[in-house]
C-alpha cells in the first residue's frame, strides 16, 4: 500500500483568541517564518504580536468560519478522502491518503501514524504548495524529517525506517501541466458564467524580498505559473498581472503588492477585475477574507465596479491535477 500524505500550513483550531494565539505561537515560531535571532524576536512575538494579533485575527476567522469548522480544514479533510478513492479507483495499486498541517491540527505527526497504521510500504510527502518555497515546502519537509528520519536530506526516494519500503518528497509542481490545466479550467469555467472582466491579477502569497535574494527560488516559480496560465488563456500581457498578498511585519515585500493594486487599478481605468491565487490549493484565510471579502471592498471603495475573485481549487479542481501528478 502507498501512503499519500498531503499537508498545508494549518488553521487555528477555533475562531477565538485563544486558539488563534494558539497557532499563531507555533507559526511565528518556525524558523523559517522569522529569521530574526531569538533573543530578538521572542520577546517581540510573546510581548507585542501575540497580544495584540490574536483577537484582531480571531475576528477575521470568525468572519469566514463555518458550522463543518475552518474551511482551510474542510477542505483539506474532503480532498483527502476524495483523492483516496479516485487514486484506488484507476490504479492496481492501492493507496491511503492522510492530512497533515505544518502548525496546528491534524499535525503532520497525526497524519504519518495514520499512514503507519495502515500499514503503508511507501510514503509520498506531497505539500500542497505548487510553488516551492522555504517558508512554506521546507517546513513541512523539517517535520516530516523529524517524524521519520530516513527522509532527512532526501531529494528523490530513500529507504524508510519503520515503514519497511522507500518514499518520496515531491517538492513542487508549479509547472505542472496537469496543474495549469486545472488553473485555466476553472478560469473558463467561472468565464462561462459571467462575462470575463477587463483585467486578471494572479495573486500569490508573499514573501519578503531577501528571502529571494538569499536564494529561495518562490518567486521565480511564480512568475513561471502566472506565465504558463496567462498563455493558456491567450491573455496580452496588458490583460494579467503577476502580484503578491499577505505581507506583514516590517521587511520588504515581493512587489508588486496586490492590495495596492486594488487601489491603483481603478486610478488607470480598470472597473472589473477577476483574480486568482493560483498558490493557495484550498481556499482560506487569505483567499476568503484577505481577497473575496476585504479585497473587493478596497477594489469598489477605489472607484471599482465589479470584483470576482475565482475559487481556489479545492475538491474538484485538485483531483486530476494531483492523481496526474502522483503517477507521472
Amino acid at each position: 500500500m502507498i501512503g499519500i500524505l498531503i499537508t498545508n500550513t494549518g488553521t487555528p483550531d477555533a475562531p477565538t483568541a485563544a486558539a488563534v494565539r494558539r497557532y499563531l505561537r507555533e507559526f511565528l515560531s518556525d524558523r523559517r517564518i522569522v529569521h530574526l535571532p531569538r533573543l530578538i524576536w521572542l520577546p517581540i512575538l510573546y510581548g507585542l504580536v501575540l497580544p495584540f494579533r490574536s483577537p484582531k485575527s480571531a475576528k477575521l476567522y470568525q468572519e469566514i468560519w463555518t458550522e463543518q469548522g475552518s474551511p482551510m480544514r474542510v477542505y483539506m479533510e474532503k480532498l483527502c478522502d476524495a483523492l483516496e478513492v479516485v487514486l484506488n479507483s484507476k490504479s492496481v495499486e492501492r493507496y491511503c491518503v492522510a492530512v497533515g498541517m505544518n502548525y496546528g491540527n491534524p499535525s503532520i505527526a497525526a497524519g504519518l501514524d495514520k499512514l503507519r497504521n495502515s500499514n503503508v510500504e511507501k510514503i509520498i510527502a506531497l505539500p500542497l504548495f505548487p510553488q516551492y518555497s522555504d517558508t512554506s515546502t521546507a517546513s513541512t519537509f523539517d517535520r516530516v524529517d523529524k517524524c521519520v528520519p530516513a527522509f532527512a536530506g532526501m531529494t528523490g526516494t530513500a529507504e524508510i525506517t519503520g515503514f519497511g519500503g522507500t518514499t518520496a518528497k515531491i517538492r513542487d509542481y508549479h509547472d505542472h501541466p496537469a496543474y495549469i490545466n486545472a488553473l485555466a479550467e476553472s478560469v473558463r469555467r467561472e468565464w462561462q458564467k459571467r462575462d470575463r472582466a477587463e483585467h486578471l491579477l494572479i495573486s500569490f502569497h508573499g514573501i519578503p524580498e531577501r528571502f529571494a535574494t538569499e536564494g529561495d527560488p518562490y518567486p521565480t516559480q511564480c512568475a513561471r505559473t502566472a506565465q504558463l496560465l496567462a498563455d493558456a488563456l491567450q491573455l496580452g500581457d496588458d490583460k494579467w498581472t503577476l502580484c503578491y498578498q499577505s505581507q506583514f511585519g516590517y521587511d520588504k515585500w515581493l512587489k508588486p503588492s496586490t492590495q495596492t493594486l486594488f487601489t491603483e487599478l481603478p486610478q488607470r481605468g480598470v472597473k472589473s477585475l477577476d483574480i486568482i491565487c493560483p498558490g493557495f490549493s484550498v481556499d482560506c484565510l487569505e483567499t476568503l477574507e484577505e481577497i473575496a471579502m476585504s479585497g473587493k471592498k478596497t477594489f469598489l471603495e477605489a472607484g471599482g465596479e465589479r470584483f470576482h475573485y475565482i475559487n481556489a481549487l479545492n475538491v474538484e479542481g485538485n483531483i486530476a491535477a494531483l492523481t496526474s501528478l502522483l503517477q507521472t
